[in-house]
């Protein structure tokens, strides 16, 4: 009995001392399963890996976002604006499918539609839209060299001035415009269309552009070009040109719609003032109320023979005159238009500026107050 109870302190004490050995060797040495669940956790995990797609697609969408506004992350960010932008640019084309044409955006929706309110809101405060930026040093340094000088800066880069971006910009400003009107004026012929086109696209309406975001001052250009009116003019169109194409070519993915809904920006208000100058025919009727009275006559006859334009385009020159009240056939006012209501519609127009009218008109009130005092002697209309 005595020797029993001896004994079992002494187990009790080995077994206590296995169970410590075993429970610091956990401790040391971690199971070999747990290494083999990390590792799936970090690669293989569903739950992971679905996190880090969505956080992927949000990056991809923020990017998106950012670059269809690239002046104003150039505002938002103090100095290193143009490099944030070709960064987000690079990160943009990682994340575009190689499949993914532009197209499908492009024709999606009418800019007109999308930008219509915003362009008249700008235009009413006296502002222009920002100039979206070329993301490409060497072509902005092209774009900014006249034919006629190379760029040192531009060695690197086959183009060594603006010339063959030109060409390439008058193509894309053309194709814009082009689209613009034709979703402004769906009702209009292709020579009207055609018409309205060219008062956007032409010299005159580009080197405005151009100087109204002062690049014409930052162009290299021989010094005596600047003294020719008629040439200058014509170089700074071709300026805006070579940074239409400039945008698209440093920026292939976004860099159409850029361009495309900045000019939309800028053409808007002035196909608006088309808008307004439709021809008013009240013109007509203010002048026939004014001057015409029983035995007067007042007559739109043409001037001369119209004019023939590509297209399916006549210019007509239509004059009114005026038979009564002293006058014998008196043309009172010419006009010039796209068909003969428009010109008759202007004559009358200038017909009402006229000083004979205005005393045709006051001879026809003469008439009728002496008339309604029932005097005899009142001169009839002829």
């Amino acid at each position: 009995m005595d020797t029993k109870r001896k004994l079992e302190p002494e187990n009790s004490r080995a077994m206590t001392t296995e169970k410590s050995v075993k429970r610091r060797k956990k401790f040391r040495d971690p199971q070999p399963d747990s290494v083999s669940t990390s590792s799936q956790t970090s690669s293989g995990n569903p739950k992971c890996t679905t996190k880090i797609q969505s956080r992927l697609d949000k990056l991809r969408k923020l990017t998106c976002k950012l670059l269809s506004h690239p002046e104003q992350v150039q505002e938002a960010v103090n100095g290193s604006g143009p490099d944030v932008v070709v960064a987000l640019a690079e990160l943009g084309k990682a994340f575009s499918p190689k499949k993914s044409t532009p197209d499908s955006l492009y024709y999606s929706q009418s800019p007109r539609n999308r930008l219509h309110s915003s362009s008249l809101q700008l235009h009413a405060h006296n502002t222009i839209p920002p100039l979206p930026p070329v993301l490409d040093k060497q072509l902005q340094a092209a774009m900014l060299t006249h034919e006629g000088l190379n760029n040192p800066n531009t060695s690197s880069s086959p183009e060594r001035n603006y010339e063959r971006m030109e060409l390439l910009g008058d193509a894309y400003i053309e194709i814009m415009a082009t689209r613009l009107v034709w979703d402004t004026f769906p009702r209009l012929s292709a020579g009207r269309l055609s018409q309205i086109r060219e008062l956007l696209v032409k010299n005159e309406t580009l080197a405005e552009y151009a100087t109204l975001y002062g690049l014409d001052q930052k162009l290299l250009v021989p010094p005596d070009i600047r003294n020719q009116a008629k040439t200058w003019t014509k170089v700074k169109g071709d300026l805006f040109e070579a940074y239409v194409a400039a945008v698209i070519l440093s920026n292939r993915e976004n860099g159409v719609q850029l361009v495309e809904d900045w000019l939309t920006q800028l053409w808007i208000p002035k196909l608006e003032q088309i808008e307004k100058d439709k021809p008013v025919l009240r013109y007509k009727e203010e002048l026939a109320k004014l001057i015409m009275d029983k035995g007067v006559k007042v007559s739109y006859m043409d001037e001369k023979k119209s004019i023939s334009h590509p297209g399916g385009l006549q210019t007509f020159f239509i004059g009114v005159y005026l038979t009564g009240w002293g006058h014998k056939n008196e043309c009172l006012g010419s006009g010039t238009g796209l068909s003969k209501v428009i010109a008759g519609n202007e004559a009358a127009r200038k017909a009402l500026e006229n000083p004979i009218t205005h005393r045709a008109a006051a001879a026809k009130q003469a008439f009728h107050a002496a008339k309604s005092e029932g005097e005899a002697s009142a001169a009839p209309p002829s």
